[in-house]
């Protein structure tokens, strides 16, 4: 039996219709406008493409997006004095600085200096410490998504083995947590693997959901997953150009080879995604909700 497909341009589309609906309530309720902040520095071609694609969904959803473009050798002072402002800004719900800065800027001085009200990225310390302790106001945003792909697509995580490869601050450490929190959140067994892990393949065989994250185009292969296995592939890795000059594209799984032994899978493209930035819109307005 094929494995059926987790389409996360679908689930991110149902999750966008909530979202637009919740935000017309609030501004009918409460008079307020979800409001959210982009700051891109540098001229970074991926950057640019992602900042965009946020301002667009912005705009699609009625969300207020104040984006800031400021030259590559914009001095960290400078950013962190735009950081406060925005900190300040009643109009501005949340801020989110586009990574990677460059090198000359102490990224972390930046994520610090973000209100952690306001941190709809979730990168901020007190706001990790809250995911730790299952107490956080909103969540970060591709862990997040993954947790809706999972549940929209009726696949239960309760008392399930969740291995997660990957350990960055990013994707690894927060979508382990999540999985490991009690009911409703995932209430799973979680073995999380990194580059120290020893014989990857014994653990990832173990896994009735295998969560991949490590940024290496088909680290997963067949041989190294077991029969009726859920997999939710993280990675997007360019692996060529087509003639025509377009991006070849491979996930972190060997998706033709593991497709046949799993019973759900996401692709690469369509999978996690389209779900980043939706949940990242997820978040603005639950910043903007009163309290």
């Amino acid at each position: 039996m094929a494995a059926q497909l987790i389409k996360g341009g679908a689930i991110s589309k149902e999750i966008r219709e909530e979202i637009a609906k919740e935000i017309q309530d609030l501004k009918e309720k409460h008079d307020v406008t979800p409001g959210l902040a982009t700051i891109l520095v540098g001229e970074d071609p991926g950057s640019k493409v992602y900042v965009g694609q946020k301002e667009k969904a912005c705009n699609n959803l009625g969300i207020y997006s104040a984006r800031t473009d400021l030259p590559a050798d914009t001095s960290e002072a400078d950013l962190l004095d735009l950081v406060k402002k925005l900190n300040n800004d009643p109009k501005i719900h949340g801020i989110l600085v586009q990574l990677p800065l460059p090198k000359h800027i102490d990224a972390t001085r930046v994520i610090y200096a973000i209100d952690p009200d306001k941190d709809v990225d979730c990168f901020h310390p007190v706001n990790v410490g809250k995911l730790m302790i299952g107490a956080g106001r909103f969540l970060p945003c591709t862990p997040h998504g993954i947790v809706e792909l999972l549940r929209r697509s009726d696949i239960t995580t309760e008392g399930k083995h969740v291995v997660v490869v990957g350990r960055s601050n990013i994707v690894g450490k927060p979508v382990a947590n999540l999985m490991l929190q009690p009911p409703p959140g995932g209430n799973a067994t979680v073995t999380l693997c990194h580059t120290g892990t020893k014989d990857l393949a014994t653990h990832t065989r173990m896994a009735d959901i295998l969560i991949v994250a490590v940024g290496r185009p088909k680290t997963i292969t067949a041989d190294m997953v077991k029969e009726g296995v859920v997999v939710i592939d993280v990675g997007v890795n360019r692996i060529g150009k087509t003639p025509e000059g377009k991006a070849i594209l491979a996930g972190d799984v060997d998706f033709d080879s593991v497709q046949e032994k799993a019973s759900a899978i996401t692709p690469v493209p369509g999978g996690v995604g389209p779900m980043t930035i939706t949940m990242l819109m997820r978040n603005t307005l639950e910043a903007a909700k009163p309290l």
